[in-house]
């Protein structure tokens, strides 16, 4: 079966028609000459099958089915307006919604706990679901099966917003009673040690084997794994260190009986930041999302400064 094309258009037509019963009117209203509206006119008299505005002595009037029709035609175009326009702004304690992000436990652990308080304090009925960071996280993003991710994203695709959230910076964690450590850390202690390496990708190499190999030099990585706090409980009960977030570091040092000290080289601080797709970006409870998370990481991770 064949469909007759509609001109939507004429909806607008129609509308200030009804409206005004006037063509000179109408046009003014809609931004169209009078001969203009007058050929609009005679296309909506042609498709609707009726004459829609009719003189009556020196006056127009409305058809009958005009009439009829206008209470169906101003729902219409008002509704078209509404899908069409920019969202207005969320109101949070009427929103019911799950939200999924990805984040490392070292994202979660600084933030998490904070983000819960203002979503129950804004949004009761909001739930957040964390979710384990991927080696790649732009797919998830890009087919909405993730809503937002939190954490340090080298070679990002360009496509993808980017809010930055906090600072860190690398320092070295090892457990007290580690003999022969004192309040600094060498080179050559820090080579002789076993390394704890976290790869929240699973990727091997760091920011430290790098900056090692521009020296000429190699750490022995004797442990790797996915998860910062389970970096910490390892170096707390063996002779290993760990080069992770100083915030992480001091948030857990007194709990798992930590030192943490300056790495004996230099390391380049870094940035958490919250990155999401640009089909969500004028979503009104994406939107709120993502500014509760600004502003719950500017109070609890507030810049640390320069490095050392």
């Amino acid at each position: 079966m064949k469909l007759s094309p509609i001109d939507l258009n004429l909806l607008v037509v129609f509308d200030a028609i009804l409206r005004t019963e006037s063509v000179s009117k109408a046009a003014d209203r809609v931004g169209l000459s009078k001969p203009a509206m007058s050929h609009a006119l005679a296309r909506l008299r042609a498709q609707a099958g009726d004459q829609i505005l009719v003189r009556s002595g020196k006056d127009w009037i409305l058809t009958e089915r005009a009439r009829a029709l206008a209470p169906r035609i101003y729902a219409l175009v008002d509704e078209a307006r509404n899908v069409l326009s920019p969202e207005s702004d969320v109101d949070p304690p009427k929103l019911r919604r799950e939200f999924r992000l990805h984040v490392t436990d070292h994202v979660l652990a600084i933030l998490g706990v904070a983000v819960g308080h203002a979503v129950t304090r804004e949004a009761p009925s909001v739930n957040l679901r964390f979710l384990s960071i991927q080696t790649e996280d732009a797919p998830a993003l890009r087919s909405g099966s993730v809503d937002l991710a939190i954490g340090v994203f080298p070679g990002l695709p360009a496509e993808f917003r980017t809010q930055r959230l906090f600072n860190d910076r690398f320092v070295c964690v090892l457990r007290k009673e580690l003999p022969g450590i004192g309040g600094r850390l060498s080179m050559k202690q820090f080579l002789a040690l076993g390394h704890v390496l976290v790869a929240p990708r699973g990727r091997p190499g760091s920011v430290v084997d790098d900056a090692l190999a521009e020296m000429g030099l190699v750490r022995r990585v004797a442990r790797s794994v996915p998860f910062f706090l389970s970096a910490l409980d390892l170096v707390a009960q063996s002779d290993c260190v760990v080069t992770l977030s100083e915030r992480l570091a001091r948030l857990h040092a007194a709990r798992f009986g930590l030192r943490v000290l300056a790495p004996p080289l230099a390391l380049p601080d870094y940035d958490i930041c919250q990155i999401w797709h640009p089909r969500v970006d004028v979503d009104a409870a994406h939107r709120w999302l993502r500014r509760l998370v600004a502003r719950v990481a500017k109070t609890h991770a507030p810049d640390l400064g320069r490095s050392r």
